[in-house]
């Protein structure tokens, strides 16, 4: 199961706010040896909107959104759900419960549009204010607000997912070429990937006093050591020296 992530609000892409999702986001699926395979920012225009979660609502992916979900104008991700999915907006008996519960008499006549849901939706506790999420196939929508949108991303992963786990690759080496070409390197990179497709290959070149190439292996131990080697003998092979990450350190 792929990973992925939607940050939803013009005020992020004019620099008014500052994302403060991806990184935590990063760190709370990384203590369970997750990490996300795709992040898109996209601001509150109803095209765009609409275009990403045409995109993410057609894979299988799970998916955490964070922003959009209020009442105002501006808020379209509950509306633009339902449209991309093709399903009614509907007062969702929990949600309204929720509402009611915490705000009586004024959750009417607005904050009672937010347990309008798309038809199939399930809640997502919201501990400050109970105002909740939503869940959809396997996304999960949330506030944009982080003190109410993390506990839900803990929640979503310890309730709905316990035993989505270890996914990321279980090993990584590192070494670095000094004074390296890509292209030099360029056969044996292809060979790699080629033979070794879930592997994760990088190469990451560096400019500065001492130019280097950092080139990454990411999976099953095994099929490192034998790609790593297939690395290294090119490397010498091409007149060049590698060294190990800890050597560099």
């Amino acid at each position: 199961m792929n990973i992925g992530a939607l940050i939803i609000g013009d005020e992020l892409l004019s620099g008014k706010r500052q994302d403060q999702h991806f990184n935590r986001l990063q760190s709370v699926l990384a203590q369970r040896g997750l990490e996300l395979s795709w992040t898109i920012i996209v601001g509150d225009e109803p095209e765009q909107l609409e275009r990403f979660l045409n995109f993410s609502l057609s894979t299988k992916d799970l998916v955490f959104s964070f922003g959009g979900i209020g009442a105002t104008p501006d808020d379209r991700t509950r509306q633009t759900v339902a449209r991309v999915a093709n399903v009614d907006l509907e007062p969702h008996p929990q949600a309204t419960a929720e509402i009611e519960a915490q705000y009586g008499e004024q959750a009417y006549p607005n904050r009672i549009l937010m347990g309008h849901l798309p038809v199939g939706s399930r809640i997502i506790p919201n501990t400050i204010n109970r105002v909740p999420g939503f869940s959809f196939a396997d996304h999960h929508f949330m506030p944009g607000f982080p003190e109410m949108a993390w506990p839900m991303i803990e929640w979503v992963l310890d309730n709905l997912y316990p035993d989505l786990r270890n996914l990321s690759p279980q090993d990584e080496q590192i070494i670095f070429v000094p004074h390296g070409r890509e292209s030099d390197l360029l056969p044996v990179m292809m060979k790699i990937v080629e033979n070794y497709p879930t592997i994760r290959f990088s190469s990451l070149p560096h400019m500065g006093e001492t130019p280097h190439i950092e080139l990454s292996l990411r999976g099953h131990t095994e099929q490192i050591d034998e790609a790593m080697a297939l690395l290294k003998s090119a490397i010498e092979n091409a007149n060049l020296r590698w060294i190990n990450q800890l050597d560099k350190a």
